[in-house]
């Protein structure tokens, strides 16, 4: 028989708690149970997860960004402070001789090493995605053997086509004489017409597994009933690609256009392997990392620590600049196709 205790007090499941009455009844359990199991706040847990990862950013990228600000705005004397400089170490990058000049010349050869490989890295790591996602035999085999060049250092992958080009003994220039193509064995890295394209390739061949893997993964994500449609509707391979497939993967080709940029106007390792700190011959090869290098530790002399740190923080903001904006530009796209 049921009791009228039970008809006017009827039970209640702890799932049909509120959120503060849930955590009031986990910490009457913990207490009945001994203890056994303490109640921890959210906001701890996430300190503990986070707290790690926020230190070493702070301590290696956070802290240095603010330190190079601040000499950029001082006089040096070799390592000792002698005054407030205010703009003039950014002054000198664009009056004083040679800055003025490897300035314009290094960012020039930026700008050509940034479109020369977002022409071929990106366009060809497109069309292996492509391949491997329509013809699977070998997918896994391939897809490693693209990926593994850009899993080595640039300055060992920079040495090692210094070497496969050198005009003496390198074996491009051999296979080139043997194949009968005396005219093509040249030196590749030795001549200011060759040398900035062959460092441009040689990049691209090392990253190009990069923006093929975003890209097979941006393909797998394509619902095949959008290809359907475009079979039924009479569309050719080319138009079902161009009109249905390529916009879907503006989400990865603006991840992979915004990260070509970064790595590309922060070049350094693999230009440095292949044409020395001054980017040789004659300069064809400079860039604004090999320039940070030699204000830095070459050529700065006593003003070295606050131009190489002026020439620093121009070089963040407008990376950092350009990227907000592609960015910005790359969501606005994604928001149409919504």
């Amino acid at each position: 028989m049921v009791q009228a205790g039970e008809l006017s007090t009827p039970r209640r499941s702890p799932g049909r708690f509120p959120a503060r009455s849930s955590a009031r009844f986990s910490r009457r359990r913990a207490a009945r149970t001994g203890g056994r199991r303490r109640y921890v706040p959210r906001w701890r847990v996430l300190a503990v997860f986070l707290l790690p990862a926020l230190l070493l950013y702070s301590v290696f990228i956070v802290y240095p960004l603010v330190t190079a600000l601040e000499y950029s705005f001082f006089e040096w004397r070799g390592i000792r402070q002698t005054g407030f400089a205010g703009l003039a170490n950014y002054r000198d990058l664009f009056g004083v001789y040679p800055y003025d000049q490897q300035l314009w010349r290094a960012f020039g050869h930026n700008a050509l090493f940034f479109a020369g490989t977002m022409l071929i890295q990106n366009t060809v790591g497109l069309l292996f995605a492509l391949l491997l996602f329509r013809y699977r035999r070998g997918k896994r085999f391939l897809q490693a053997a693209f990926t593994t060049p850009y899993l080595v250092d640039p300055l060992v992958v920079g040495y090692l086509w210094s070497l496969l080009l050198n005009p003496t003994f390198g074996p491009v220039n051999s296979l080139l004489e043997a194949a009968g193509l005396d005219s093509w064995a040249l030196p590749w890295l030795g001549d200011t017409r060759t040398a900035l394209p062959v460092v441009i390739v040689v990049n691209a061949w090392q990253w190009v597994g990069f923006p093929m893997l975003l890209f097979s993964a941006a393909l797998a994500g394509i619902p095949a009933e959008y290809h359907e449609a475009a079979r039924v509707d009479g569309a050719s391979a080319w138009q079902a690609f161009r009109r249905v497939t390529l916009p879907l993967l503006t989400p990865a080709i603006g991840v992979v256009s915004v990260l070509t940029f970064i790595g590309n106007f922060n070049a350094f390792g693999l230009v440095y392997a292949m044409a020395g700190s001054t980017g040789s011959p004659a300069g064809s090869t400079d860039v604004l990392g090999l320039l940070f290098y030699r204000v830095a530790f070459v050529e700065g002399g006593t003003e070295a620590i606050g131009r190489s740190s002026a020439l620093a923080v121009l070089m963040f903001v407008f990376i950092f600049g350009v990227s907000l904006l592609a960015g910005s530009y790359f969501r606005r796209r994604e928001r149409r196709l919504l």
